[in-house]
């Protein structure tokens, strides 16, 4: 994780150089407060050495000469904060949005296999984090760095004018607890924090996992179980939360004795400087309101430049996944796909999951669907029926042979116009937390109310949407647990008679209708299919027999192939066993 602390510095850094000059103007009115706060000791010196004589009337003149300089040094700060913090908040909301738009792109680029290995929540947790970071970096950076980058500099210089032996003294112990608190803090990063960052996701990560399979937990009785799971990454958080708290207390300890050292040593050498007379009241005032000040920077740099590592820290979980190459990408010069018929070809294809040859579960297969053709893949689980379509929309690329649509080679053109061009109705449909109407919608964005409830009336899911209250303004709830799985499935057939593709692919696309929906839903599905490209993944069979081709797969490859008159009287072959089991009852879907 540490190699990406120097990436995400230069991605933070390209993100502010989009606001040059909004960040140019919010640091010159930073900088400007920061040197006025800066004169105001300067003033109180001659203030106080003034005071300290005969109230004259010279002297009375000088005193309200200086009185008026404070005020105008007090309005330029305020003037110089107002005009940097205004500035810096445009930047920062600025840039906060982009990186939330950046990572929202990263991540949603990734393949079907990424999100596969990725628990929901922690990739919400690592895009959170990366926002909140950089606005927490660059607040201290604005705000506490570079104000003590240059108090450190003017108290030095002015120090050094008034006596070399406490400027340079200043000035070696300065570059010492900054070294030595930046050595620190990268150890503490790289041994406690990146444990801390971790630990944090796993929290998250297993929380958002229960919470989404609660009704698993409950139905078998495995709260207690989960409890006991939860417990224990908890504790190892907070295992490794203490360790890096402890850490920081100790160092706490230990610089508070090197910041009481330094004030001692500088006091003493301007009691001696008193002595010989080269010391005033005004020197001793100037004196402890740049050290004073100089301290409390120097005890928040340590806390802060350690937090600051924290933050590096758990924006890194984010980076890694902005740099993590994708493992579907469009190739160079991809082009844009026309599908004017839907011609489909494989050819020679060979896929495993693993990578390994040796595992491949689609074995060299070739087939070709001619343009609307109605075709079914049917067979044992395990067979490879998922796997084609899967392939077909490029969720994973083929490592040997090619895939084509209207001889247009998959891999060598866009996926986002690809999958615009497929339609497909899946076994389990998820829909967003939205209402129906953008739910139904999705299928295609621009469509009007009209031609949304045209295509649930064919889908027949007007009749139950009608009788909800809000109509086609319901919203479904996560993952559309608000509906029947019926419900769910005749909304993604909606969706997909609206998007109106020459593609479809129907995957079990009536195995949660009921007997009454699924004759309803047949209809329209037999409109839907004219003059299109179908796949039907079916394992119930009586659903395929209308099918102008049925393809029969096995172990990944095609054993059998025609359309159900033809196979039926095939003997010994897989379509009939398959087809006498169910109809002899033994086998369901």
């Amino acid at each position: 994780m540490k190699k990406y602390t120097g990436k995400t510095i230069r991605y933070f850094w390209h993100q502010i150089l989009h606001y040059k000059l909004l960040s140019c103007v919010a640091l010159f009115g930073l900088l400007i407060a920061t040197i006025g706060d800066l004169f105001i000791p300067v003033i109180l010196k001659d203030f106080v050495n003034l005071l300290a004589g005969s109230p004259d009337a010279e002297t009375v003149h000088s005193v309200m000469r200086i009185f008026v300089y404070f005020i105008l040094i007090n309005v330029l700060n305020w003037v110089g904060w107002r005009i940097g913090t205004f500035t810096f908040t445009i930047m920062e909301a600025g840039a906060m949005k982009d990186i939330g738009e950046d990572c929202f792109n990263h991540l949603h680029k990734h393949s079907f296999q990424f999100f596969n290995n990725q628990f929901v929540g922690a990739l919400v947790k690592r895009v959170n984090r990366m926002v909140r970071s950089f606005e927490e970096i660059t607040d201290k950076i604005f705000f506490e760095f570079l104000p003590l980058f240059v108090r450190t500099v003017v108290t030095v210089t002015v120090l050094w004018i008034i006596d070399a032996r406490i400027g340079a003294l200043v000035l070696a112990w300065f570059v010492l607890y900054i070294v030595v608190n930046i050595v620190i803090s990268r150890y503490k990063m790289k041994k406690y924090d990146l444990p801390r960052a971790e630990a944090d996701t796993a929290v998250t990560a297993m929380l958002a996992d229960t919470v989404s399979n609660h009704s698993t937990i409950r139905l078998f009785a495995g709260l207690n179980f989960e409890k006991k799971r939860f417990a224990k990454t908890l504790q190892n958080w907070r295992e490794r939360l203490l360790s890096a708290w402890f850490f920081e207390i100790g160092l706490d300890a230990i610089f508070g004795v090197l910041i009481a050292g330094i004030d001692i040593a500088v006091i003493y050498i301007g009691i001696q400087l008193w002595k010989t007379g080269d010391f005033t009241p005004g020197h001793f005032v100037l004196l402890q309101s740049y050290m004073l000040e100089l301290y409390h920077q120097l005890w928040s740099f340590g806390r802060t430049l350690r937090r600051f590592y924290e933050l590096f820290a758990d924006a890194n979980e984010m980076m890694e996944i902005i740099e993590k190459p994708s493992d579907i990408v469009d190739a160079p010069g991809a082009r844009i796909l026309r599908v004017p018929n839907g011609e489909v070809r494989f050819d020679d294809v060979n896929f495993s999951y693993t990578g390994q040859e040796e595992h491949d579960v689609i074995k060299n297969l070739s087939f070709k669907v001619k343009s609307g053709e109605r075709v079914a893949l049917i067979g044992p689980s395990g067979g490879g029926k998922t796997t084609i379509v899967k392939l077909l929309l490029r969720l994973f690329d083929v490592p040997r042979g090619k895939i084509f649509v209207d001889d247009f080679d998959i891999s060598k053109i866009k996926q986002d116009s690809l999958h615009a061009n497929i339609a497909l109705v899946p076994q389990d449909p998820v829909l967003f937390h939205r209402s129906l109407m953008e739910n139904i919608r999705y299928g295609r964005p621009d469509a009007t109310r009209k031609e949304v409830i045209w295509a649930s009336k064919l889908a027949h899911c007007h009749e139950f949407i009608s009788h909800f209250p809000d109509g086609y303004e319901t919203f479904v709830g996560e993952r559309g647990v608000k509906l029947s799985g019926g419900e769910r499935q005749r909304v993604a057939i909606a969706r997909a008679i609206l998007a109106n593709t020459k593609i479809l692919i129907l995957d079990e696309a009536t195995s949660s209708l009921d007997s009454e929906s699924e004759k309803l839903i047949k209809d329209a599905l037999n409109n839907l299919m004219k003059n299109k490209t179908v796949f039907v993944i079916a394992h119930r069979l009586s659903t395929v027999i209308d099918m102008d081709r049925i393809l029969v797969l096995e172990k990944g490859r095609i054993v059998e192939e025609g359309n159900h008159g033809e196979l039926i009287k095939k003997d010994g072959g897989l379509y009939r066993k398959l087809w006498e089991l169910q109809v002899g009852g033994y086998l369901v879907d």
